[in-house]
């Protein structure tokens, strides 16, 4: 126990300024308790509020982070709409990891302007459904140096593999694969021009969130998010 304490100690030390504010919004899909193992860090203080109780109100004071692990192909409701464009909009920082690629599928402000992709459930543009694998072992290369891939070299992971996803051109490419059954771009920096915005397509399951590698880019893109 002492050894415990002494490690969150030199943890938080490690870490300068307040601790992030975290807001995960899960619900639409199921996925394994490993994923909050994910934020047990220091430098974080973490709220989960499923889809869509998250977005009645607003939430700008309570969150630094957004963080999307939800499944909501659609959010009808102009409020919920509402609250979470007045978060984006005025410069806070958003996290879409892995499957919340597929939220708001006939609202183009957020797969156009804020997250800079998606996947399509349809047909659409002239591009035919996106297809999702099982799991498979993927060589991930570092495409960029930024904040988001520090400490990261190229490794492998587990993961499902995600095919035919809208990407817009205008995004920042940081992580890619050449496993075919994926396209190349994995992480990469979404298109707003005041949030920032990380999409994470890794992490579907345990093999994923166990991975230190994953660990690590999950961690340097809220804060990063963040503006840290």
């Amino acid at each position: 126990m002492i050894r415990f304490l002494a490690g969150l100690l030199l943890a938080a030390a490690a870490f300068a300024g307040p601790p992030v504010r975290v807001l995960i919004v899960t619900g639409g899909h199921e996925h394994s308790l490993s994923f909050y193992s994910l934020f047990d860090d220091p430098s974080m203080i973490v709220a989960v509020n499923p889809h869509p109780i998250a977005f009645t109100t607003d939430f700008r004071d309570r969150a630094d982070v957004l963080v999307l692990y939800d499944l909501i192909p659609n959010m009808p409701e102009e409020e919920k709409r509402n609250h979470l464009r007045a978060f984006v909009e005025s410069g806070k920082g958003v996290v879409v990891l892995h499957h919340a690629i597929i939220d708001h599928q006939s609202w183009p402000w957020w797969y156009e302007d804020v997250v800079g992709g998606r996947y399509l459930l349809d047909s659409a543009g002239g591009m035919p459904a996106s297809k999702a694998g099982h799991e498979e072992r993927m060589l991930v290369t570092v495409a960029k140096k930024h904040p988001v891939t520090e400490g990261l070299a190229d490794f492998a992971i587990e993961d499902e593999t995600y095919k035919g996803m809208w990407i817009s051109p205008k995004v920042q490419v940081l992580l890619t694969t050449d496993n075919p059954n994926n396209d190349a771009p994995v992480v990469w920096l979404g298109t707003h021009p005041k949030a920032r915005v990380v999409y994470i397509q890794l992490g579907h399951g345990s093999l994923a969130h166990h991975n230190p590698n994953y660990q690590r880019l999950v961690r340097n893109a809220i804060l990063w998010a963040a503006g840290n």
